[in-house]
This record gives structure tokens, sequence and C-alpha cells, in this order.
């Protein structure tokens, strides 16, 4: 437990010093506009709207995506890459030009989303991811105390969180809720902490008041739990939208 909350911790000290930086570099909203949920710029807007090419999808993200995300947007379980396979195309919408127009931090992404030729270009990746299954291979927390943490996790979570990421983890594609279930532990762990630390800009209120008393082992069991969702939920995880890892 205490392992991974270090790596955690330690990732977010990286990230913040980079995020320090691009504000500094005036990349990063500045003001309210630097917590506002869901900025309504231009490019996001028409993204939204536009029907996506999933093969010129498939061409911006071998170009651009593929080299951190892997060729089946699994990410890394490290936590340090979210994996994207089956993410609504809304969510992949709106964090890519969050990213963009600097709402968002992100120094990592900067100069690939920025290789995105336009408005068409998010809507085609968005496209191509939403046809990807998503494997339940997602990272786990391993811990001795897992049984215990997952089983607190879920009371946490089905407290705060449901409401807004479902019973499944399938979130709400039409309110930009980004399906978690399948999300590897330690990404969903550093987005609460981020989150909570005031340290992720396009928050939605409701999150930031959700997890705003929790402490840090709190929200590792609500992670461990979530990383869980694709693998408990057989019934439900057995649609076409999930696969097993390739």
């Amino acid at each position: 437990m205490y392992k991974s909350l270090i790596v955690v911790i330690t990732l977010l000290l990286a990230s913040g010093h980079a995020g320090a930086q691009m504000a500094a570099d005036g990349r990063v909203g500045s003001g309210s506009k630097a917590h506002e949920w869901n900025v309504p710029t231009p490019e996001k807007l028409k993204a939204l709207t536009l029907p996506g090419d999933v093969e010129a999808g498939r061409q911006d993200y071998q170009a651009y995506c593929q080299a951190c995300h892997l060729p089946n947007a699994a990410g890394n379980p490290d936590g340090s890459i979210p994996r994207l396979a089956g993410q609504h195309t809304t969510v992949i919408i709106k964090q890519l030009a969050d990213i963009r127009s600097g709402l968002r931090a992100n120094p990592t992404m900067y100069p690939f989303a920025g290789k995105l030729a336009d408005a068409q270009a998010l809507a085609d990746v968005a496209a191509y991811l939403g046809t990807l299954c998503v494997p339940r291979d997602s990272a786990q927390y391993q811990g001795p105390d897992a049984a215990r943490l997952i089983a607190y996790g879920k009371v946490l979570y089905d407290k705060q969180c449901v409401q807004c990421h479902q019973p499944n983890g399938d979130g709400v594609k039409e309110k930009l809720y980004p399906l978690i279930a399948g999300q590897h532990y330690q990404y969903l762990l550093r987005q609460m902490l981020e989150i909570r630390n005031g340290q992720r800009g396009n928050s939605h209120p409701d999150m930031i008041r959700a997890i705003a008393g929790y402490n840090d082992a709190q929200l590792l069991a609500i992670a461990a739990y979530q990383a869980t969702l694709s693998t408990q939920a057989r019934s439900w995880a057995s649609t076409p939208r999930f696969c097993e890892a390739s």
C-alpha cells in the first residue's frame, strides 16, 4: 500500500512541477477558467458535433498516440499513461480539447495533442478509440490487504461515486462522464489525488466536492475498487466492449 502511494506521490510531484512551469509560460488557464469543468471552446463544440472518421482517426492515433498509449490503447499499468480503449467519444474530445486549450495541464501531452490538425481530427481519433474493446486486465491493486481495501473502496464508491460513474463504472457519454471500468488503479488514484489537491483544472465541481474530504488511503481504496469493475461485473462486461488481454 505504502509503496503504491510513494510511486503516485512521486508522479504527482513531477507533474505538479511541470504544470507550474507551463502556467509560467502562459499555456495553462488562470483565474476561474483554470478550474472550470467544461469551458465551451469553439474547437470542442465543433468536434462534439462532427461525425468521426474511424480510418482517419486510426492513422492519427498511430502517428501521434500509439507510441505511449500502445497499439491497443491499453496504456501503462504503472498509472503514468491511461487506458483509452473504448472510452466515450465525448470524453476523448473534451480531454484533448482541454489539453490543447491549456485548460488541463498535461505537459507530456502538449506536443502530441498539438499535432492533431483541427476539430475534425479530434472527432476522428475519438471515433477510432471508441471502436477498440476494453481489456479486462487492468492493473489492479495487489497488496496483501487487497480484499479488505477493495471492500472498503466499494462502500465509499457506492456512497459518492456511483451517481455519476454508474454501478458498473460505465460513466455517462452524454454528460462527458468517463468510463472508468478497466482503467489502471494507479492512474485512477493519481487523477483523484490531483483533483482533490487542485492540480487538475478541468474537474467537475461535483467530483471536487465528493472527494474533498477523503485522505490518501481512502482514495487508494476507491481506486482499488474501481479497477475491479470490469472483472467483477462479468454479466455486464461480457458485452463486445470488453475483451480478454491481447
